[in-house]
């Protein structure tokens, strides 16, 4: 089980995230190992799916976490799903992951 939920590329990070609307805060809560082997950072955010604004609140929470701009964590793919993949533009993802 020392998969990782991440990627590091060239040009920054590809980050496999499990996110859990209309949560009591937001907050990222660690890794968890899906029943198919693959690693996703657990996340939660107050917001509600609705037009997209789970989807902002996600961006937020790890850009804020990562110390970078909003602008910088892109919805790869997942967009209407619980698992998204992000591409943050940043160096590192160790940032977030050490204290977990």
């Amino acid at each position: 089980m020392g998969a990782k939920p991440w990627v590091q590329l060239a040009d920054g990070v590809v980050l496999d995230v499990r996110v859990t609307p209309r949560s009591a805060r937001d907050a990222i809560e660690g890794i968890e190992y899906r029943a198919d082997g693959r690693a996703v950072l657990k996340a939660r955010v107050r917001a509600a799916p609705f037009e997209g604004e789970a989807n902002d609140a996600l961006r937020r929470l790890i850009a804020s976490e990562l110390g970078i701009a909003p602008r910088q964590v892109e919805i790869a793919t997942g967009a209407s799903a619980r698992v998204k993949r992000l591409r943050c533009q940043c160096p590192s993802v160790s940032r977030i992951i050490q204290p977990l």
